[in-house]
Parts: structure tokens; C-alpha cells; sequence
């Protein structure tokens, strides 16, 4: 009868027979069920198709990590024959699914396709027991980034080069299976996705054997576009940087410009000598990390950096460059402000640069994904106590205000002096105060009528020509660095006016210009320097692929440039061809100038000292 109660031997039987059965279990004599991961095959499977299926189970159970393997769960597996093309297995509630192919057609069993879909699909299992897509720092480690304007986070993952399968980027759950596929199947996931498999082998308290990975990380280096001497791949110890620099341009004139550019410098010691403060003086080992739009047509459209136009891109640049661009040619000072990051940091955030480098195929804005946004994501992600603080802004230096308010700039290791601050490198000032000085210096010997250095750099070039070599050493040295600013005034000039020329279709200087610009991209996207598959950070051979593919690309582009600078040149306006012949020759008169000057006081020092000798 429901509901009463068992007769008093009923459950003394009862107790006994229990207290019988765990003896036996602790004394070995009954077998015990299995604890753990459990997967059950489904009925009506063939002896075949039983026993592979056994197989393929544990072929993957001993494959998983003890955590995973001894955690309570049981799951059934069967194979379909319903499947789409291309999907090799799905997961509802408890029933795992594989497709009936994977038994037919593998040659040897179990076959990776097989251990990988299933491997794929117990992820799945794990990742909703566990909320492993839903856990913040993996997000940030996947790509799908936090906005800056809007509470959550992007529904694009924008990580899209250089992945071993694009089906990744469908969600964070579909992120978690293929990674953990390649976590538990790849021993090179540890050196292409190093960051990931920490966050993995964290979670699971043990990693899969992997092979030693190099400290080095790969860069392609955008100075060699215009250096030939430069290594189109750098390989970057962590180790070698002493410290990491918030690198800020002023504002332009350009309406792209008017916030400001916000970089990050980094503090690369010179070979041979350990991290420390003299590394500072190594500016010629400095590199700066730029995200930049990269504008793939000729004219620059407002528009289109408004609206996400133009490919954003992760540039790695000399720091001299950098410095040149913005105090020579833009007229703009650059503050490097020191952030205060451990050496473990550093090693952080470069591995998180060097993983945007190859893979993010981001998209510019100028209000809410432009260089201060992308700058501070690459500190959020690369960072966790950066991830912690709230940096994000949308202008350059409101993302500088929260890195200081966050205890993240290193203000002690600031000049007070701003002379000093200016010898060590922590800011560099435009060269138009610089230009003016020259001027003086100029105008004190030659007795010039113009009071303003703008004055004198706008006249033509020919009515600055008559001056040129009357002045003495110091004055035409003075001269020789202003002549070469105004050939770059006319050198940009011309550019712009060619870029006018070249935008009607049909123009013969155009494929030069794209072949040009296809070259150049390059180093806009290092990821098509590797044909062969691949994903993550390349290894040892990938990377030599794609340092002869870079330095070939940017010889190409060297040639293409002079060969496109030569035929530009007689399509430009007679009068504007004018000038800037004549510009180039006022910089060689001054050249040979300053060389006879040198001449005649070396001869007229080697008289004095035959005269002394002679006395």
C-alpha cells in the first residue's frame, strides 16, 4: 500500500544488504560503475560500428584533462545521417550526434575528423555546465571586444586572419569548441595561441604537452617600406623592453587629426645591453605600435572614415619615423608619457599586440574605433588590470586622463625639466619653433628682409635660390635644413595635386598606383605574407615565408614608388613641375656650398699648421 511503512526486517535486510555491497566494492570483489565522464553508445549499432564507436570514446577520453575526465556526467552518443554538409556532429541536451560519414568513409579509426567532432562536441557540454563563453576575460581573449560608447560587447569578432576555423567566429560558444579542439589535439596551439592556452590549461589545472616555445614574437616592420637597410620581421623579445610609453601627436589641421593621435612606444633596448633606463637612449631599437586607418584609395573620403570605410590596422613603426612624420611634416609635438607596467605586463600586452597584428581585421570610425578606442582595447584585452579600470574613451588624450587616474602612467620617471624631458626623449617639439631659430640664425648673416620663417618658406623656390651660397658655414647649414623642408612642402604638394589628376578613370598611372598600393598593403595585413594554412602567431617556417615575402614586397614597392614618382612627374603642371625641380636644387646648391666651405677652411687650417711648422 502507497505510503506505508516497511516492516522493521525489511529495512534491517536492507541495511545489511548495502553494508554487503560496499564492502565487496572497497574489497575489490564486485566491479564498480564508472565514475566520471561517462558516454553511452546508443542501441542498434552493428559489432562493427560498436566497437569502432568504443574506440573512437577512448580514443578521446584519455585525450581530455583529469579534471574534465573525472567530472560526473553522462552523455549518449549515436550517429546521423541528417546531417548538412560540412557538419560533422551536434550536441542536444545529453544525445551527442555524429555524422554516419565519419565511419564510412575513414581509411584508418579512429580518424582525426572523428576525435576532433567529438572533441568539438563534449566541449560543448563542458562550456554550458561551465559558462566557459560566457567568462569575461576569455571574451576579451576570443575578440569579442567591450564598445566604447555602449554597455556589452561587439557582436562581430573582428579576429578573422589567421584562424584555424572561421567557424570560431560564429559565437563564444562555437569559439570555446574549435579552440578547445585545437587545445587538447594541436601541440603547436601553445606557441600560435599562447595567451588562450594559459586561459585554458588555468581552467583545467594541467596543459597538454606542448614543444618549447621561442620568447621572440614576430612584427612585420612598416619601416622597411621606405628603409632598405630595415629587417622587414622583427622578432621582439619581451625581454628587451624596458618599459612601455603612451605616445601621443598633437592635434592637426586635417579633420581626421583634431583629436590628437594615440600611440603606444615601445622602450627597446639596444643588443647586449640589459632593461634599464639607458635603454631610453637606444631610440634606433624604439618601436611604436599605431593602429592607423589604412586608406586604400586616393583620395581620403570623410565619409568613409566616418561610417567604417577603411580597414583599421595594427602598424609597428621605427620611432624615428614617427617622430619625423609628426614634428617635420605635421608640425606637431608628440608627448611619450611612461605607463607603469611590470616586465609579466609587457609580456602581456606585446603577446596581445603580436596576436592584433596577424589576425585583426577591424574597421576605422573616427567617432567610436579610432586610434584611441583601438589603443585602449589593445590595453583592455592585453591587460587584465587594465580590463579592470575604466580607460575607455574616444579621444586620445581622455584615454591619457583615465591611464593616469587608473595608477597606470609612471609619473615619477617624468623630467620635471622640460629641457631634460626633451634631451631623454619624453617629448619632442615641432619643428616650426626649430625652423625659426634656423631663420634667425640665417637672417643674422645674410641681413634677410622676411621676419618670419613662414614668410621666407613660402617665397618660390627661385626667388630663395640667389641667397643660397653667400651665407658662411653656419648660416648655410641653417639654410640647408630649411631648403629641405620646403622640398618636402613641395614634394606634398605635388602629391596632392597628382592624387587630383589620377582620381578620373582611365588615367594610365593608375595600375601602377594600385600595384603600388596592393604591395604597400602588406604590412597592413602581415597575414596574406603566408600562403600556406596556418593560424595564430606563425612558427619557425612561417615566419621565414613571411620575411622574404615582406622584404619582396617592399623592394617592389620602392621600385614602384620611383618608377611612379618619375612618370607622375610630367603630369604635373609646368609651373608646379618648376618648383619643385628648382626646390631640388636649391638643397644640391646648398649641398656643394657647404662642401667647398668645409674645403677651404680644412686647406686654409692645413697652411696655418705648415706656416707654424715652417716658424
Amino acid at each position: 500500500m502507497a505510503g506505508a511503512a516497511l516492516p522493521v526486517r525489511c529495512v534491517v535486510r536492507r541495511r545489511l544488504f548495502a553494508w554487503a555491497v560496499s564492502w565487496l566494492l572497497l574489497a575489490g570483489f564486485l566491479p564498480a560503475a564508472q565514475a566520471g565522464l561517462r558516454i553511452e553508445l546508443e542501441q542498434g549499432l552493428s559489432a562493427g560500428d560498436e566497437r569502432a564507436a568504443r574506440e573512437l570514446v577512448d580514443a578521446v577520453l584519455w585525450r581530455l584533462p583529469p579534471r574534465w575526465r573525472e567530472e560526473e556526467t553522462v552523455l549518449r552518443l549515436g550517429w546521423r545521417d541528417d546531417l548538412p554538409s560540412g557538419v560533422h556532429g551536434r550536441i542536444r541536451g545529453g544525445r551527442i550526434g555524429l555524422s554516419r560519414t565519419l565511419l564510412d568513409r575513414a581509411a584508418a579509426w579512429p580518424s582525426d575528423e572523428a576525435v576532433a567532432a567529438l572533441v568539438h562536441e563534449l566541449a560543448h557540454a563542458r562550456d554550458r555546465t561551465h559558462g566557459l563563453s560566457r567568462d569575461p576575460r576569455l571574451l576579451d581573449l576570443a575578440g569579442w571586444q567591450v564598445r566604447p560608447l555602449w554597455p556589452g560587447r561587439s557582436g562581430r569578432n573582428a579576429f578573422a586572419s589567421r584562424s584555424p576555423d572561421v567557424y570560431e567566429l560564429h559565437s563564444p560558444a562555437e569559439f570555446v569548441a574549435v579552440n578547445l579542439e585545437h587545445y587538447l589535439l594541436d601541440p603547436d596551439y601553445a606557441c600560435r595561441r599562447p595567451a588562450l592556452h594559459a586561459w585554458f590549461a588555468e581552467h583545467f589545472g594541467q596543459a597538454p604537452g606542448a614543444p618549447a616555445c621561442g620568447s621572440a614574437l614576430p612584427f612585420v616592420d612598416a619601416g622597411a617600406l621606405s628603409d632598405a637597410a630595415a629587417a622587414p620581421l622583427l622578432e621582439l623579445d619581451p625581454a628587451r623592453v624596458a618599459g612601455v610609453d603612451y605616445l601621443l601627436a598633437g592635434e592637426g589641421d586635417a579633420v581626421m587629426s583634431r583629436w590628437g593621435h594615440g600611440m603606444l612606444r615601445l622602450v627597446v633596448c639596444a643588443p647586449g645591453r640589459s632593461p634599464g633606463p639607458d635603454c631610453r637612449l637606444d631610440l634606433d631599437h624604439h618601436r611604436v605600435l599605431s593602429f592607423r586607418a589604412f586608406v586604400d584609395d586616393l583620395q581620403l573620403s570623410n565619409w568613409r572614415g566616418l561610417a567604417g570605410g577603411y580597414p583599421s590596422r595594427l602598424f609597428v613603426l621605427p620611432l624615428q619615423q614617427v617622430v619625423d612624420e609628426y614634428t617635420r611634416v605635421e608640425m606637431r609635438p608628440l608627448e611619450s608619457i611612461p605607463l607603469r607596467l611590470s616586465p609579466d605586463e609587457i609580456g602581456a600586452l606585446l603577446e596581445r599586440a603580436a596576436r592584433v597584428h596577424w589576425s585583426y581585421d577591424g574597421r576605422y570610425r573616427f567617432i567610436d574605433n579610432n586610434c584611441a578606442v583601438e589603443t585602449w582595447k589593445l590595453l583592455h584585452d592585453g591587460l587584465p588590470r587594465a580590463a579592470a579600470a575604466r580607460l575607455d574613451s574616444i579621444t586620445p588624450r581622455g584615454l591619457l586622463r583615465r591611464l593616469r587616474r587608473a595608477g597606470l602612467v609612471d609619473a615619477a620617471a617624468l623630467p620635471a625639466d622640460p629641457g631634460e624631458a626633451l634631451r631623454l626623449g619624453f617629448r619632442f617639439e615641432p619643428w616650426s619653433a626649430h625652423y625659426q631659430a634656423l631663420y634667425e640664425t640665417a637672417r643674422a648673416d645674410l641681413g634677410l628682409a622676411y621676419g618670419d620663417v613662414e614668410d621666407w618658406l613660402r617665397l618660390p623656390p627661385a626667388q630663395r635660390a640667389p641667397w643660397l651660397r653667400r651665407g658662411d658655414l653656419r648660416a648655410s647649414a641653417a639654410l640647408l635644413l630649411l631648403e629641405e623642408a620646403a622640398l618636402r612642402r613641395e614634394e606634398q604638394r605635388a602629391r596632392d595635386m597628382l592624387k587630383r589628376l589620377l582620381f578620373r578613370p582611365g588615367d594610365p598611372l593608375l595600375p601602377m598606383f594600385a600595384e603600388a598600393r596592393r604591395d604597400g598593403a602588406a604590412f597592413a595585413s602581415p597575414s596574406s605574407l603566408l600562403p600556406l594554412p596556418g593560424y595564430g602567431l606563425p612558427l619557425a617556417d612561417e615566419r621565414g615565408q613571411a620575411r622574404a615575402g615582406a622584404g619582396e614586397h617592399a623592394a617592389r614597392t620602392r621600385a614602384l614608388h620611383r618608377r611612379l614618382q618619375a612618370a607622375a612627374r610630367d603630369r604635373l603642371p609646368r609651373a608646379t613641375r618648376d618648383s619643385l625641380e628648382q626646390a631640388e636644387a636649391n638643397v644640391a646648391a646648398l649641398g656643394a656650398h657647404l662642401r667647398e666651405l668645409h674645403e677651404a677652411r680644412g686647406g686654409l687650417r692645413s697652411r696655418s699648421a705648415g706656416a707654424a711648422t715652417v716658424l
